[in-house]
């Protein structure tokens, strides 16, 4: 009988390796780690990005025929095509906004909640006027002569100045505001004016040349809470005014809703120091010997209601540029402006515009460009009336 063996015992040391055997043996014959559970949703993401990625592997691997390509191209246009209702869609309800802010300032005015914009006007003033339009002629408190010029040219005075506002619809004033200092005597001078001949509109503005652009924005402003015009212009007190072919010219244009009219220019931003129109923010407009973007030039130009009322809303934010001819284009830029460029509206002084007249077409306004007004107007306004004015009486003669 053989004797019994007992089993040999596995030394501590190979327990290590047996397990780490088993354990490369397990990987590989399941291909993967071992990984927590995931949940359903878990699971049914994952395996949709997989298909995905394959889509998309497949479709960079694939070529494609022209008929794809122009498969894809069709979808394209298609797709762009969809978009551009959207886009006038958008543009609709932009202007549809503007509409409404017009609408809703004009209400507020005339229930007498902007008196904040009018300090000149009692709180317990009535309803806004309507009228076809308000002409604001720019002035100062040193330029007596140069309104007088005007008085006995081409503004009406007295009961004709009534007559006309009430008969035709047409407001014109001359506007100012006040000195820096309180019942200066600049200011008591322009009350005595007023008092003698009732033809000013007295703005809440400080005068000054470097100014302007604020006390356009003011002129607007206030105009539009005092009177409800279809056209509100504005003019230098040098230059020479038609009445009847600017109220003709303003005619033809009462269905557009945001109309911009004058003579558009586009002159050099100007950057050097110590010139008459330089633009300190030159930086703003480009490379230097850049122009500035199409205005209307500061002699004349009128504007339609809407944008009058968004000058009004938008006061305390518009921005002024050192020009006030070039702040009130940049008002407009981005918005659906139409600019009218009349050249009717910069006619030269004699003989341009007598020329002109005998031909019969007879100025809107006229002024010399080299002085950006008539040179001299207070000795040369009456010569230019009478060799290139319409007539008395084509104010009155005009249908609106």
């Amino acid at each position: 009988m053989k004797p019994h063996r007992s089993p040999k015992k596995i030394s501590l040391n190979w327990i290590p390796f047996i397990c780490l055997s088993f354990f490369t043996l397990g990987i590989l014959f399941s291909n993967r780690l071992w990984v927590p559970p995931e949940s359903n949703g878990q699971l049914l993401s994952q395996r949709r990005r997989e298909q995905e990625l394959q889509i998309v592997s497949g479709d960079c691997d694939t070529k494609k025929t022209p008929g794809q390509d122009n498969g894809v191209m069709g979808e394209v246009l298609k797709t762009h095509e969809a978009i551009q209702p959207y886009r006038s869609l958008d543009k609709s309800v932009a202007m549809l906004e503007m509409q409404l802010a017009a609408s809703r300032n004009s209400q507020e005015m005339d229930n007498g909640e902007a008196s904040k914009v009018v300090s000149t006007l009692t709180r317990d003033r009535p309803p806004r006027k309507k009228v076809f339009m308000v002409i604001g002629i720019n002035t100062a408190f040193s330029s007596r002569r140069r309104r007088d010029s005007v008085r006995e040219t081409w503004m009406p005075q007295g009961e004709k100045l009534i007559q006309l506002e009430r008969e035709k619809g047409i407001v014109i004033r001359f506007m100012i505001g006040h000195s820096a200092t309180s019942n200066s005597i600049l200011d008591r001078a322009i009350d005595s004016e007023e008092a003698q001949h009732k033809d000013f509109f007295r703005l809440e503005h400080v005068e000054g040349y470097h100014e302007l652009s604020a006390k356009t924005k003011i002129f607007f402003s206030t105009a539009v809470a005092k009177w409800d015009a279809e056209f509100y212009v504005k003019v230098d007190d040098d230059v020479h005014v038609n009445l009847g072919m600017l109220a003709t010219t303003l005619g033809r244009h009462r269905s557009k809703p945001r109309v911009y009219i004058g003579c558009m220019k586009s002159g050099p931003v100007l950057s050097s120091k110590n010139v008459k129109y330089r633009e300190p923010e030159y930086w703003k407009f480009g490379e230097e010997g850049n122009k500035y973007f199409r205005h209307a030039t500061g002699q004349i130009y009128a504007i339609s209601k809407e944008l009058a009322t968004y000058i009004s809303i938008n006061q305390p934010i518009l921005h002024k540029y050192a020009n006030e001819d070039v702040s009130l284009g940049a008002w407009f830029i981005g918005l659906e402006v139409e600019h009218i460029d009349d050249r009717n509206m910069c006619c030269g002084t004699p003989p341009d515009c007598e020329w002109k007249a005998q031909a019969g077409n007879v100025c809107v306004a006229s002024f010399d460009w080299s002085c950006s007004g008539i040179c001299k107007s207070v000795e040369k306004l009456k010569t230019v009336h009478e060799r290139c004015g319409e007539g008395d009486d084509a104010v009155w003669n005009t249908s609106l």
